[in-house]
């Protein structure tokens, strides 16, 4: 969940340091810091806050600081503090490392360690990792003895194979003023190669102002990086050889464009992002879907008698749709866990079980543990993600990437359409090939391709939007309500205003909500209705007028044209016509856009809300 990066080049290392944090502060943003190698020895300045207030307390870059690693925090272990910060040292001072993960048997280590003589400072499990490889390196072989390699990497490798967890890691030892080492456990962390320079971070949108090659580390693995180039192996001194990569997006991609904040650009970028997810996948000539991740596995997939869809947040609405769509069209057994439930359960899989584990990161840890309970099962596992050579991409057996390029605001946008459309790809696929004919299939194919456009109609009305956020956002509490296929869309829309205006909301099926939350309803509470177009208008127009009765305000996101609805309305807002199974990815942009609106009314930081960080890779 924190952001880590890390320098070693010819250049300064701390403005590289401190952009590329800035970069990643959405991963974190409790507190940050730098430890800088500097005169022999190690220079550390870290503080509480956001790296405006690191900037703060920092001096002016020295050129010859040219080995550096920095972190922005998102706080596990102890409150959000100076002490708690990252870089973490050894008790010699020379020894540093930032930290990315949780590591669970840190009480056991920190124990042991303490009964050694080793003091610690923080309450951090991370100083167990900086104390525990200074124990070692004080305390360990002589480099004669250490299989051919220096005392730090033995140090540094001994300590990995004590910890029980997860782990992002870069570290320094001011003995070796020209060493970096980097090492991973079930959090990303990727090695930028530049010319006669390396970047190591969290994220490649910390590494692509500067090169595009890069090499993701796997599970169990480390780098040792230095002034004559880098070589990789696993934990356990195993060598193993690694291919550089082209990283898929650029510089362009996550700056802010004009745009007041990441998130109303992402919005914004629907339209774009959705065709690039469709692009070279729908022959509408032929009527056909082309997803080539997964070509392999069709004729498994056309046979399985089960589906699950596994996966956590914006995600997990996203596989609802998913469920629904794939019963609808292709009539296959679906169902959506979360995938922080589904690790812990003894989930039924048989021999004609497929998992699909849907992640934007693809580095979601409770995700990424459901796809390994799955495998241990011997379920075919498929994956949805949209960063290419994630942990998930390459955990699972085949997958589909998103292709909508990098997501940076916290709260999810356009990987939810894209999600979305993936599934509904999926689904038209699988059903075509076994339940609905080449002709329901054409006209869905077709239907699909005219979802970006139509998004950009619905843009159109952010205004308007903001002028409904306005009206409400003085509310506490709100209600999102829909059937059918958007149902979800109403679960979605809920979480976008809880996570970005801190507005309390509650997404419900619409005909639940007599069964208990209808006595919420007071009067001038917002309640967001999705009334679109469907078998199951009238049903909702019933429930609209509950919640008339009864004082409720009402918000609509309806279908062009419908004049009818404007009478029963408070708020109207209107989306262009569309299959009901396809309209998820329509109906939820008025909702998108309510939430930013709302946020930003409230004065709310939108592309960092509080107690939130981007990619969830901490349980």
């Amino acid at each position: 969940m924190c952001g880590i990066v890390a320098y070693l080049g010819r250049k300064a290392a701390q403005p590289i340091l401190v952009e590329g944090l800035k970069r990643l502060e959405y991963r974190g943003y409790d507190s940050a810091g730098i430890a800088l190698l500097r005169n022999g020895g190690l220079c550390i300045k870290k503080t509480c806050g956001r790296i405006s207030a690191l900037e703060q307390v920092l001096e002016g870059p020295r050129g010859l600081d040219t080995l550096g690693i920095g972190h922005t925090r998102w706080a596990t272990h102890g409150p959000p503090n100076t002490v708690n910060a990252h870089p973490h040292v050894d008790g010699t001072g020379k020894i540093a490392v930032v930290h990315n993960g949780i590591i669970e048997n840190y009480n056991t280590l920190k124990t042991w360690l303490q009964s050694e003589g080793v003091a610690f400072q923080s309450e951090t499990d991370t100083e167990v990792i900086s104390n525990l490889i200074g124990y070692l390196y004080c305390h360990g072989e002589s480099a004669e003895r250490c299989n051919g390699q220096h005392l730090f990497e033995w140090a540094v490798q001994q300590a990995l194979q004590r910890l029980h967890g997860t782990f992002g890691l870069a570290i320094l030892c001011s003995d070796f003023p020209d060493t970096l080492i980097g090492a991973k456990r079930g959090s990303p962390l990727i090695l930028g190669v530049g010319n006669d320079e390396y970047i190591l971070a969290s994220d490649a949108a910390a590494i692509v102002e500067h090169t595009t090659r890069a090499i993701y580390l796997a599970d169990n693995e480390m780098v040792l990086i230095g002034s004559e180039g880098f070589h990789t192996k696993t934990i356990n001194n195993v060598v193993v050889a690694k291919d550089l990569k082209e990283i898929e997006f650029s510089l362009d991609q996550i700056e802010l464009g004009g745009f007041e904040h990441h998130m109303l650009k992402e919005i914004f970028e629907q339209p774009q992002s959705l065709s690039m997810c469709l692009g070279g996948r729908i022959d509408k000539q032929c009527g056909k879907i082309k997803l080539g991740g997964i070509a392999d596995h069709l004729r498994e997939l056309t046979q399985a008698k089960h589906i699950i869809f596994t996966a956590c947040g914006t995600a997990f609405h996203a596989g609802l749709v998913g469920e629904f769509l794939l019963e609808h069209l292709a009539r296959i057994p679906a169902e959506t866990e979360y995938a922080s439930e589904f690790r812990y359960r003894n989930p039924i899989i048989g021999d004609d079980t497929i998992v699909v584990a849907i992640s934007q990161s693809g580095e979601t840890a409770d995700t990424l543990a459901a796809v390994e309970q799955a495998k241990e099962r011997g379920a075919r596992v498929l994956g949805i993600v949209n960063v290419v050579g994630s942990s998930i991409a390459r955990a699972t057996d085949a997958g589909i990437y998103l292709h909508v390029g990098p997501e940076i605001g916290v709260a999810s946008t356009k990987a939810f359409t894209a999600q979305v459309a993936v599934l509904s790809m999926l689904a038209i696929e699988l059903g075509r090939r076994r339940h609905i004919s080449s002709d329901d299939a054409a006209r869905y194919i077709d239907e699909l391709s005219q979802i970006p456009e139509k998004i950009s109609t619905i843009l159109d009305q952010s205004s308007h939007i903001r002028e409904i956020a306005a009206a409400n956002i003085d509310r506490e509490n709100w209600l999102f309500l829909g059937r059918g296929f958007n149902y979800p869309v109403a679960l979605e829309g809920a979480l976008k205003l809880k996570e970005i205006s801190y507005i309390h909301a509650e997404g419900l099926p619409a005909a639940e909500m007599k069964h208990g939350p209808i006595a919420l309803i007071a009067d001038g509470m917002p309640a967001v209705f999705i009334a679109t177009a469907g078998p199951q208008y009238d049903k909702i127009m019933g429930n609209i007028e509950e919640v008339r009765a009864r004082g409720g305000k009402i918000i609509v996101v309806a279908t062009e044209g419908d004049d009818e609805i404007r009478r029963h309305a408070d708020h109207l807002i209107t989306i262009p016509e569309a299959p009901e199974l396809l309209q998820p990815m329509l109906a939820v942009v008025p909702l998108q856009l309510l939430a930013y609106h709302a946020a930003v009314l409230r004065g709310h930081d939108v592309d960092k809300p509080r107690n939130l960080a981007k990619s969830v890779t901490v349980e």
